[in-house]
């Protein structure tokens, strides 16, 4: 989903309270971002029950990417209850982004648990 400053509160920071949301901080100028971006995506859609992919466009949206530092793109910033807790930045291969993604929901269960 892409998602705007208006919708950055609801989309990402609350659905982040029930899921974990992995947002990708990217621009349409950006080689590295085209090569992310459907990779992501399509290791985001495998996980699609456990786990949120949320696209912000840094050239429309700069003060979401000013609020969170980013400086480099893309950036991947996965947010769990709100705060970001993980993320990397750069292009990766897929399995490099599947790994994360299973990372971060094995972490999110384990919190779930123990709360």
């Amino acid at each position: 989903m892409n998602v705007t400053t208006e919708t950055f509160e609801r989309d990402v920071i609350e659905r982040s309270r029930k899921l974990p949301v992995v947002v990708d901080f990217w621009a349409a100028w950006c080689g590295p971002c085209r090569m992310l971006g459907p990779a992501i995506e399509a290791e985001a859609e495998k996980r699609a029950d456990s786990v949120v992919l949320a696209k912000i466009d840094v050239d429309t949206e700069n003060a979401l990417a000013a609020r969170y530092g980013i400086q480099s793109i893309p950036t991947v910033a996965a947010f769990v209850d709100g705060e970001p807790v993980a993320g990397f930045v750069g292009a990766q291969p897929a399995a490099a982004i599947g790994r994360f993604l299973d990372d971060l929901i094995a972490k999110h269960a384990e919190a779930v648990q123990v709360a």
